[in-house]
């Protein structure tokens, strides 16, 4: 699931402030020169196009995506169709050539959408314990059936459920977990550093910063190799970045995989979450004491622990196919020999569309989440075109379905490209717009990776601010978007937050900001447009992106990752 630009880190970095190692000094002199003399200000190719970026436009294309109209933007859906009619109609209007398949502006991501009703009891001792679907733990089935029965399945307290020869760490210590059920930790191992032990020791898993090794995806599609039955990661708020409502209104709805002749090996038969007051409740009653399990699974030697308790599941499975879109354009390069590459643009426009069990509003109307990193991604599109001299490279503009559900389509993508991988140079993603005015610097969300980061501070300079590591690294947030699909295959990706550094507001204004929408319209139908909105911010950020993507579409070198960055391929 993705995290807004803005409004989330904010909220997580004021929550961590009292006892969160203190943050690494801004960026504030370039790393490299400026890459070509006609980018210099007396000449500078974009200054006409970037004026083009305007807080009415990008308001206006928020207010229309996030509409009722559009139903919560969901895939497979009547809002699906309605937004995807939109998307071919404004992408042809700010001036892009349909780059789909055939000769279209769509390319087809066949998926499953599939609804899960599930019970859970666990038999503790002995004594049966019935869980309540979405109050104490969500579960589903990604299985091609309509009943889906786990029995009399063994417990097994597995840590973080990791393995990671490169940090000598195995929690399996090569036990046999076939058919069991795994209860494990979010997040990374927790691994405290010996001679400060308040902060993490930063020689394991990053430190402070979260490794692929603590998104949920990888504690399934282990559980799943290993040959699990089923899993419950016990969540955790601090640790997890999101409340245990994210949880529920992200899979305890439809739910999406995409369509595959082979076995799905994302997940075990059963992937899940168990709350965390109520999985201390569960541990309790068999004896266990979750903080003492938590220091155990800390340690390298932690070994799983089997526990007196046995999990029955049984879900109803209702199942639907669903042919969804990515909406895609391009601008052709101009250079003969380098228009054949590509610089790529993402910015997901699915939501979770309605909900009619809810009481109030049921749509889910997505407007920071992810209508204005739409509108935006279009608002650099119309500014990109109308750049003389155009770009050398060609630029792909993908507005990506299922970003909701695992970044489906941006995963369909990668494996069925329109420029071939090895020619696609750079994906800047764009996952919601700051609403709060302007700040003094952008933070960059997997800071470190790639040379990307070199060109943003060019342009940043260019502008006056500074360019900071992301707030809360630990929060995942670089496993959390589109551009996550396109650095596993190895392309150089850029993902940027607002700096928490707003000009004109102190910090209680930004803390009240940022509290009111992570507790209450992140993944809630309250996520709408709001009249107090200062989008003056989100103009700089985009002006900001279509410089990197045109200095990078114009380099004669492509980005690059750097040495120790974890997408690096030697």
């Amino acid at each position: 699931m993705p995290f807004v630009f803005l409004l989330l880190p904010l909220l997580l970095l004021l929550s961590a402030c009292a006892g969160a190692p203190p943050r690494p000094a801004p960026v504030s002199s370039p790393a490299i020169p400026p890459a070509r003399p006609d980018l210099a200000a007396p000449g500078d190719p974009l200054a006409r196009a970037r004026n083009t970026i305007t807080a009415r436009d990008l308001l206006t294309g928020i207010e229309k995506l996030a509409s009722d109209e559009f139903e919560g933007r969901a895939p497979g859906t009547h809002g699906e169709a309605v937004t995807v009619d939109w998307l071919k109609a404004r992408f042809k209007a700010v001036g892009l050539l349909p780059a789909g398949e055939g000769g279209s502006w769509t390319q087809i991501v066949p998926m499953v959408a599939y609804t899960s009703q599930p019970q859970l009891t666990l038999s503790i001792k002995g004594k049966p314990h019935v869980l309540a679907p979405q109050r104490d733990f969500v579960a589903w089935s990604p299985a091609p059936l309509s009943e889906v029965a786990v029995d009399n399945s063994d417990v097994v307290f597995v840590g973080y459920g990791v393995i990671a020869p490169e940090y000598g760490w195995n929690d399996y210590k090569g036990m046999d977990l076939r058919g069991k059920t795994l209860l494990m930790l979010i997040n990374d191992p927790q691994v405290p550093d010996r001679n400060r032990p308040d902060r993490l020791d930063p020689a394991m898993f990053k430190g402070a910063a979260m490794t692929y090794y603590g998104r949920w995806t990888y504690k399934y599609e282990m559980a799943a190799r290993l040959g699990a039955a089923a899993v419950l990661i016990v969540h955790d708020t601090s640790l997890a970045a999101y409340p245990w409502s994210v949880v529920v209104n992200s899979w305890g709805q439809e739910n999406y995989i995409l369509q595959s002749a082979t076995a799905n090996s994302d997940y075990p038969l059963v992937p899940g979450w168990i709350e965390g007051s109520q999985a201390r409740t569960v541990l309790a009653a068999a004896g266990y004491d979750l903080d003492a399990l938590r220091a155990q699974a800390v340690r390298s030697d932690f070994r799983p622990v089997s526990l007196p308790i046995r999990a029955r599941f049984r879900i109803q499975n209702h199942w639907r196919e669903v042919r969804s879109a990515n909406v895609i354009g391009r601008i052709a390069g101009s250079d003969p020999a380098l228009r054949h590459e590509a610089v790529v643009y993402t910015a997901h426009w699915d939501h979770f569309g309605r909900d009619e069990h809810r009481n109030g509003d049921p749509v889910y109307h997505g407007a920071i989440d992810n209508a204005s990193g739409v509108s935006g991604m279009l608002q650099i599109a119309q500014a990109m075109a109308q750049a003389r001299p155009a770009p050398r490279r060609s630029i792909v503009f993908i507005a990506t379905t299922a970003e909701e559900r695992n970044q489906l389509g941006a995963r369909w993508y990668v494996r069925h490209p329109v420029v071939p991988l090895a020619r696609t140079v750079a994906d800047i993603n764009i996952d919601g717009l700051n609403p709060l005015g302007r700040s003094s610097g952008v933070d960059v969300v997997g800071y470190g990776a790639n040379t990307l980061e070199d060109t943003l501070l060019d342009a940043a300079l260019g502008q006056g601010r500074e360019v900071f590591p992301e707030a809360r690294p630990d929060s995942g947030m670089a496993y959390r978007s589109d551009q996550i699909e396109f650095a596993r295959v190895g392309v150089p990706t850029l993902f940027v937050t607002a700096n928490l550094r707003l000009r004109g507001h102190n910090l209680a204004y930004a803390r009240e900001h940022s509290e009111d929408y992570a507790r209450h319209a992140y993944h809630t139908p309250l996520d709408v447009v709001r009249d107090d909105w200062d989008l003056s911010g989100a103009v700089e950020d985009l002006q900001l992106l279509l410089d990197v993507g045109y200095r990078t579409a114009n380099r004669d070198e492509p980005p690059q990752w750097k040495p120790g960055a974890e997408f690096h391929r030697p």
